[in-house]
């Protein structure tokens, strides 16, 4: 081959050795590790593992804890076994304590859903409606969810769709693998041929393997007969995410996760041996790298890296963003089911909520109880606060249409005991329930009653169709 003739001094060079296969096992393993992962969040992602990746031996380590028998105990012993879901970063974060206004269910910690749906609320990018205030002290965001009725017969998850650019993308690490593998076998390097046509195989395989599992949710799918509504709140430091909706579908968020069916439970046999498989690449690429050519090592090293920039692409997209877009497509959480309101205080934020949660309910109430709202919101127990609760509750019970609601009503007992500084913060406190009660009559009613008026209003999703 006279063209390749004119390399043939640089081919069979023995002066200069790269030693690829000393990085090749790890070099680029947390970014393969994180690219794995998006495999179950993309549709037909599965099909487009076929290029020689880095890292094989850490992806190896961290999807082998996965198997779960004596002699993958002792091929690959591990910290600990993965649940499927926890390996792939698909459940383990834990998301803000829950109460429910109706049932009293008080949840210290939640799952990993409803960690998502609180980040979609914080990292919205539309502006919030603002309530009217007349003091400006620590802000706090509500955001209230109207969670729509699940079917859970018919609920499938809705994975991603891989646009045209992703496509093209994916397919150069595909192609840079298969040209570096011919050129070698052109150059009659066979040992940098076998490596990377092994790479290419361990790799393919893994990703279709493990992409062959099913993504399902979890979760409480029928409450015991009886139950009240579901509403409640997610409590976090300053912000609050109000939930309204059946205990079945509030259930979802609050004690929803993903789950990840793979084949062969519990001892996730071909996890095991596709970990096997990815270890014996390792040590292979070890002993085999540095016995071919500079020109084959210089192949094997571009096949890695144009690996390792793809597996960096992935790496880089975020995937609690893509679960989130995920989990509500499969839910069907769509406009004008989220709303988001700005409070200036504290205070105007736990008389909105309370207001919100005891809307619509008969008078007298039954089954919700206003003061223990507001002490989860404001648990002050100094006679001040005490007292402005004892007001606010008192109006939020008689509130009903054509009845005044008066906070700064003169009522001489609720002054007993208090002196002059007290009376002054008490006023304060409650021209914040009085704001609270503008705000929620004036916004809050007239979103429920147009609707269509909140279309901006909703958790800002990103197109992730990539």
């Amino acid at each position: 081959m006279p063209p390749l003739s004119v390399l043939s001094p640089i081919a069979n060079s023995k002066k200069f050795n790269l030693n690829a296969s000393a990085v090749a096992g790890f070099f680029g393993g947390e970014e393969a590790i994180t690219a794995m992962a998006t495999v179950h969040l993309y549709r037909g992602r599965r099909w487009l593992g076929w290029y020689n990746s880095p890292g094989s031996y850490i992806i190896a380590k961290e999807f082998g804890r996965i198997s779960r028998s004596r002699f993958w105990n002792g091929l690959l012993p591990g910290s600990s076994h993965h649940d499927p879901a926890v390996a792939f970063r698909l459940d383990g974060k834990t998301g803000p304590k829950y109460v429910a206004s109706h049932s009293g269910t008080v949840m210290q910690q939640t799952g990993h859903l409803a960690h998502l749906l609180t980040q979609g609320t914080d990292d919205s990018v539309v502006p919030p409606m603002l309530l009217p205030s007349a003091r400006d002290a620590t802000t706090s965001l509500i955001s209230i969810v109207t969670v729509p009725d699940i079917k859970y017969d018919n609920l499938s998850m809705q994975t991603i769709r891989i646009s045209n650019h992703h496509a093209v993308l994916a397919s150069f690490p595909i192609l840079v693998s298969v040209c570096t593998c011919i050129l070698s076998a052109l150059f009659a390097d066979w040992y940098c041929f076998a490596m990377i046509f092994l790479g290419i195989i361990s790799s393919g395989v893994t990703c279709f393997v493990i992409g062959s599992g099913d993504l399902d949710i979890e979760t409480v799918k029928t409450p015991a007969e009886g139950s009240p509504v579901g509403d409640g709140m997610l409590l976090m430091k300053n912000n609050v995410i109000v939930l309204k909706g059946k205990e079945k579908d509030v259930n979802v968020i609050t004690k929803g996760k993903f789950v990840l069916k793979l084949k062969g439970k519990p001892e996730y046999t071909a996890i095991g041996l596709c970990s096997l498989l990815l270890e014996v690449q390792f040590l292979l690429q070890l002993l085999l790298i540095p016995q071919g050519s500079l020109i084959g090592q210089t192949m094997f090293l571009t096949s890695i890296i144009a690996s390792w920039a793809y597996n960096s692409f992935l790496a880089s997209l975020d995937e609690e963003k893509l679960q989130r877009k995920l989990f509500y497509d499969t839910i069907k959480l769509r406009q004008p089911a989220v709303l988001r309101f700005k409070a200036s205080t504290r205070t105007i934020m736990a008389v909105f909520t309370c207001f919100v949660l005891c809307e619509e309910l008969q008078r007298p109430l039954q089954g919700v109880e206003p003061m223990n709202i507001l002490l989860e919101l404001v648990p002050n127990e100094t006679p001040v606060w005490q007292k402005w609760r004892e007001q606010v509750v008192a109006q939020v019970k008689k509130q009903k249409e054509g009845e005044t609601i008066d906070f700064q009503s003169g009522n001489v007992d609720m002054l007993v005991g208090l002196d002059d500084h007290d009376k002054t913060l008490l006023a304060n406190l409650l021209q914040d329930a009085e704001d609270a009660y503008k705000g929620y009559t004036t916004q809050r009613r007239a979103t429920t009653l147009h609707p269509t008026s909140t279309a901006t209003m909703r958790i800002e999703l990103q197109n992730f169709n990539m």
